[in-house]
């Protein structure tokens, strides 16, 4: 017969009047842990017991009860009543839920009651904060509740508050609280889980990297566009800013949307900028920041400092003195008081604002600069007023003075206003005048240079190209390596190579229209490839590899690696006339044709960024001047795109890509002027046509 299973006996539990009560010297817990007696004390007011004592029976000499009971589990609940009986809230006698032991330790008792509980899981404390928020409770409500700061509740219901993918993962133990807590710089879910997606496949995932990921793209409030405009006038604008509330050091937090913020600094430069059209600037260019060297090749005026006024001059000694006076009370001092430094930085800010004052100007000369507004590494406004263009200085050529008579009839005829009218501003954006480009304006008929953005571009398309065809002269290489190599070692100094022998492939400054796409971009990508797949993965083994190379392939490869290191980008704030002259040496060995190389002329990369003057040299050039009367009515919108049909195929090549001066149609052959398509021909270029035995003028056919 089986033995019956002996059941179980709880131990009874009873109300016991709280002095009948007291602490146990049993009790395991000696040092404090956790919330205060005063902070349990006030929530057993709000909630009362939520659990009850656990208590034994105290014996006399000879083993019976004496009515009075000790607590072995429950010191601190003890505590707390005993602190609501003493500010008389609680009656002495008021009953006690007990548990009432018998047999055992009371020791026992004790420690099983702390080493049995378990601690709440963050997690569920972070669910539960939420659930009392959903319910109608404010931040402040549940702070008071639970004695923790206002904050301590944001950051727990921010937790609460990360995609449930990653709680889920962190309740499995599947990521640190730190982690997680690095999680709730965003509320973007489908973010929080693609960067932990991309991260829990890596080594690194510390919660600094995490927090970099996630605001990826993002601006620092520190940042100087950030402080020139003002973080609240960003938000005002309808802008996101990310914060991390567990870190005391996110210096204002990110901005989540650089476009916007963009957007407000060329706003608020624009502002500046039509502040500064009273003084008579001919132009002004704005831009967060300007390429270093962006003055190149400009004259900088010289201007004379305005004399201070008596009250400026006042002022100014004022501050002096001041500055001087709190420097000598705090000479003996080993650390200035805080009011006292804080005053001597406003005096030198002061003194700075009066000392630091505009120039003054010839008007003739004011209005041919320009000034250049922008933002200093403080996120400050900085304006830098004086900078003459080269095509704004004025003509040198000697003027023959006018007789009295010749001078009275030029004061009759002048038009009214024109000695003294100033031209109009031109503020530009980065360079590029806010207004657009006008329809027609004198400048359109005159052959001006080309702007050096322009110049940049080509000459990077050139330097592709140059690259591609020297990979593909193995001798031309090594003779050009050699002689980069010999000028280092024998001649101090020399920048006669166009090759950075040093191996540094230089990125390119500007993207030049559809410079990725082109055929010497995608031939040096495929060969590059062809070599990295080949080459050995680590570079212990690359020596090996090269020493088993023939002669053919060694050549191959240096006249590859060589090819990289070209340089014959013309950028303005880098001057190199060696250099570009040995590129036109090394393209020549090399037979470089740029038409060959694919390149042609279009509306993005050449037409549709230069005067009309320009388009129709180009048309004159490679198609003769009956073809450039076809067009040179249009508007230069149309005259591009049908400049661009006329001049595809035809090999012709601007100046900076051009190996020597090519020669014009007219001096070689006068060509037939090519046909406009009928959405542009004339009602008489119709009529003609359909009288081929009539002759057929160019200059009515064009109109």
């Amino acid at each position: 017969m089986a033995n019956a299973v002996q059941k179980i006996v709880l131990s009874a539990s009873r109300d016991i009047p709280f002095n009948k009560l007291v602490l146990s010297q049993s009790n395991v817990r000696r040092l404090k842990a956790g919330i205060s007696i005063e902070e349990l004390a006030e929530d057993i007011a709000r909630r009362t017991l939520l659990q009850s004592l656990s208590v034994r029976a105290v014996l006399d000499a000879e083993g019976q009860e004496t009515g009075m009971f000790e607590i072995p589990a429950g010191g601190r609940r003890f505590r707390a009543l005993e602190l609501l009986v003493k500010q008389k809230r609680l009656a002495k006698n008021a009953p006690v839920p007990c548990v009432v032991r018998e047999g055992g330790l009371a020791e026992e008792d004790s420690l099983a009651e702390n080493v049995q509980r378990v601690a709440l899981h963050p997690l569920d404390q972070f669910r539960a904060f939420q659930a009392l928020r959903e319910k109608g409770l404010g931040d402040d409500d549940i702070a008071a509740r639970f004695f923790v700061t206002p904050t301590v509740v944001k950051q727990r219901l921010r937790l609460a508050a990360v995609s449930s993918t990653l709680l889920d993962v962190y309740a499995e133990d599947g990521m640190t609280l730190e982690q997680l807590m690095a999680f709730t710089v965003t509320n973007d879910h489908a973010r929080q889980e693609q960067v932990w997606e991309a991260i829990s496949r890596t080594y690194n995932k510390e919660a600094y990297y995490i927090r970099r990921q996630l605001t990826e793209g993002a601006v620092k409030a520190l940042d100087r566009r950030a402080r020139f405009v003002g973080v609240e006038a960003y938000e005002a604008a309808g802008g996101v800013v990310l914060r991390d509330l567990f870190q005391t050091d996110d210096d204002g937090g990110w901005l989540q949307d650089p476009a916007l913020l963009d957007k407000l600094v060329i706003e608020k430069l624009q502002a500046a900028a039509e502040a500064l059209r009273p003084e008579g600037w001919k132009w002004i260019a704005i831009a967060a920041d300007f390429p270093y060297g962006h003055t190149a090749g400009l004259r900088r005026l010289t201007g004379e400092a305005i004399d201070f006024t008596a009250e400026e001059t006042a002022s100014l000694e004022a501050l002096r003195a001041e500055y001087e006076a709190l420097e000598a009370q705090y000479a003996d001092a080993d650390e200035l008081p805080d009011e006292a430094d804080r005053r001597l930085g406003e005096i030198e800010a002061a003194i700075a604002a009066l000392e630091q004052r505009p120039l003054s100007y010839d008007p003739a000369e004011i209005a041919r600069a320009g000034a250049f507004v922008s933002l200093n590494d403080e996120g400050a406004l900085q304006i830098v007023r004086g900078f003459v263009r080269p095509d704004d200085e004025a003509p040198v050529a000697p003027v023959a003075p006018l007789t009295p008579i010749e001078a009275g009839e030029a004061e009759t005829t002048a038009p009214a206003g024109s000695a003294t009218a100033a031209p109009q501003t031109i503020i530009a954006i980065g360079g590029a005048p806010t207004g657009g480009e006008p329809e027609t304006s004198e400048e359109e008929d005159v052959l001006r240079p080309l702007s050096d953005r322009l110049v940049t571009e080509l000459t990077a398309h050139r330097t592709l190209a140059l690259r591609n065809s020297l990979a593909n002269d193995p001798d031309v290489a090594l003779q050009a390596v050699l002689h980069a190599l010999c000028l280092s070692a024998f001649y101090r100094f020399a920048s006669n190579s166009c090759l950075e022998i040093t191996a540094k492939h230089t990125a390119f400054s500007a993207q030049a229209p559809g410079l990725a796409e082109s055929a010497s971009a995608r031939a040096i990508e495929a060969r590059h490839q062809q070599w990295a797949n080949f080459l050995p993965k680590t570079p212990a083994d690359l020596w090996d590899v090269l020493a088993g190379l023939d002669g053919v392939n060694q050549a191959n490869l240096l006249a590859h690696c060589a090819s990289l290191t070209v340089n014959v980008v013309k950028e303005p704030w880098n001057r190199r006339p060696d250099a570009m002259t040995h590129g036109d040496t090394l393209a020549r060995a090399v037979h470089l044709d740029m038409a060959a190389a694919g390149w042609k002329p279009t509306v993005d990369n050449y037409l549709g960024r230069v005067p009309k003057a320009r388009i129709l040299e180009a048309v004159r050039e490679a198609k003769g001047e009956q073809s450039a009367q076809l067009i040179d009515h249009l508007k230069k919108g149309d005259m591009a795109s049908e400049a661009a049909r006329l001049l595809d195929g035809a090999g012709w090549l601007p100046e900076p890509l051009r190996l020597a001066e090519i020669e014009t149609v007219e001096q070689a052959q006068a060509d037939e002027p090519e046909a406009l398509p009928d959405f542009l021909a004339g009602e008489e270029e119709e009529a003609a046509a359909d009288e081929p035995d009539q002759p057929q003028p160019h200059s009515i056919a064009a109109e």
